[in-house]
C-alpha cells in the first residue's frame, strides 16, 4: 500500500478559478487515494468550511484529513474527531481586536460553529462570498468563545498601507506567541506560533507514522510556505507568488486552471 500523504491548499492550488476541481485532477486524486495515499486539505479556512468544500466537491476519500486555520486545527475525517487544536490566549485576542479598532481594520475570529465579529460591513460581505459559516456580530468577542481561538483574521480591501501599519503593531504584541502573515493581498492571518501549515505536516506525519520524505505539499501564497518547506516535496503552483516559488522544491508546469497538480499527484500515487 502507498504510504504517502499529500497536503493541498485550496484556493489557487487544488481548486481552479471557479472553485472547482477539474475531471483530470479528480481522476489523479482517486488513483492516489485508491493506492492508499492520505489526502489532506490544508487551508486557512475553519474546519467546518473546509468540510463543506470537501463534501460539495466529492473529496471524501478514505484516509482524509482537514487542516484548518493554517494548521491551528487538524481533523481526522475517518474517525470524525479533532486531533489537534492550538489556541490564542484570550488576552491576546482582546489586544488584537483593540488594535484593529484603533487602526480602523476589520477583524474577526471563530468558535467551533460561528464567525465572531464586532461588525458586518463590506469586508465581512467580501469574506462570506464563499465562506458560509454563520456569523455572530458582537462587541463582546470573548463571551462567545469557549476555547482560545485558533485564528483571527484581519481584512482590508482598499488600503494596504493601513493594513501594514496594523500588522507591525500586532507583531509587537507577542512575537514568541503569534505568527502573522498574508494569505492573499487583503487577508492578514493571526495564529499561534506553534501552529502553521508546516507544523501540521510534521504533526500529521508523526500521527500516521509516515516518514517526512513521503509527504507532498502544494500551495500558492505566503501562508503555504511553511508546509512547502516542511514537506518532503514542496510544490509551488505556476500561479504562485514569487516568494512561494523561491521556497519550493519544484514549480508546476501549468497553473491551477490547467491541472498543474495532476502530474505530481500521479507521481505520488506510484
Amino acid at each position: 500500500m502507498n504510504n504517502n500523504i499529500f497536503f493541498f491548499d485550496l484556493d489557487g492550488t487544488l481548486l481552479n478559478s471557479e472553485k472547482k476541481i477539474t475531471p483530470k485532477t479528480m481522476a489523479s486524486l482517486e488513483r492516489f487515494t485508491s493506492a492508499g495515499g492520505h489526502f489532506a486539505i490544508s487551508t486557512g479556512r475553519a474546519i467546518d468550511s473546509a468540510m463543506d468544500v470537501q463534501k460539495s466537491l466529492g473529496l471524501n476519500f478514505p484516509g482524509s484529513f482537514l487542516v484548518g486555520y493554517n494548521g491551528g486545527q487538524i481533523y481526522d475525517c475517518d474517525n470524525k474527531k479533532l486531533i489537534y487544536r492550538s489556541q490564542i490566549p484570550f488576552d491576546l485576542v482582546s489586544k488584537c481586536f483593540e488594535l484593529a479598532k484603533t487602526h480602523d481594520i476589520h477583524i474577526h475570529t471563530y468558535n467551533d460553529d460561528n464567525i465572531i465579529s464586532p461588525d458586518n460591513g463590506e469586508c465581512m460581505d467580501y469574506y462570506r462570498r464563499v465562506i458560509k459559516t454563520p456569523l455572530i456580530v458582537t462587541d463582546d468577542i470573548i463571551s462567545k468563545l469557549t476555547f482560545g481561538p485558533s485564528k483571527c483574521i484581519a481584512i482590508e480591501l482598499h488600503d494596504h498601507e493601513k493594513m501594514e501599519n496594523f500588522r507591525k503593531e500586532v507583531e509587537k504584541l507577542a512575537p514568541d506567541m503569534l505568527s502573522i502573515m498574508y494569505s492573499n493581498p487583503f487577508y492578514l492571518e493571526i495564529f499561534p506560533s506553534e501552529a502553521g501549515k508546516g507544523s501540521a505536516v510534521v504533526r500529521l506525519c508523526d500521527y500516521l507514522n509516515i516518514p517526512i520524505e513521503n509527504s507532498f505539499a502544494a500551495g500558492d501564497e505566503q501562508n503555504d510556505i511553511s508546509m512547502i518547506k516542511a514537506a518532503g516535496t514542496g510544490i509551488a503552483m505556476l500561479n504562485a507568488t514569487d516568494l512561494v516559488k523561491e521556497n519550493a522544491d519544484v514549480i508546476t508546469d501549468t497553473d491551477n486552471d490547467h491541472d498543474g497538480l495532476a502530474p505530481f499527484i500521479e507521481k505520488a500515487a506510484l
